[in-house]
């Protein structure tokens, strides 16, 4: 039945509309045909509010199951959080303007 209702909105949904899962925060999108590539749907994660409407215009977009587990092995490195948390910190002091000088930052 699930995939009756995939297969109906590919064929019948607009395009970058999204479809509603039972799981709060994941969307099915559906995309636009692109030159030779025909429209598809791809799963879209998107926080969502307390009324469960999504929070970000756009979410991060996955396309099969090779692209979930490269993010996860990305989500699941332990220098992750620690890199969010020196975000979070710097972020709350006042930057000063100006261009700077690109630099990786080692973690």
């Amino acid at each position: 039945m699930a995939e009756e209702k995939l297969a109906e909105f590919l064929d019948t949904g607009k395009e970058w509309s999204r479809l509603r899962t039972s799981v709060p925060g994941i969307f099915v999108l559906k995309l636009p045909a692109y030159k030779r590539s025909p429209s598809r749907l791809v799963v879209e994660l998107n926080p969502v509010d307390r009324a469960d409407n999504p929070t970000k215009r756009r979410g991060l977009v996955l396309r099969s199951m090779a692209e979930l587990e490269a993010f996860n092995d990305v989500y699941e490195h332990d220098k992750l959080s620690k890199l969010l948390g020196m975000l979070e910190g710097v972020n709350q002091a006042k930057t000063g303007k100006g261009r700077t000088e690109e630099k990786i930052i080692e973690l």
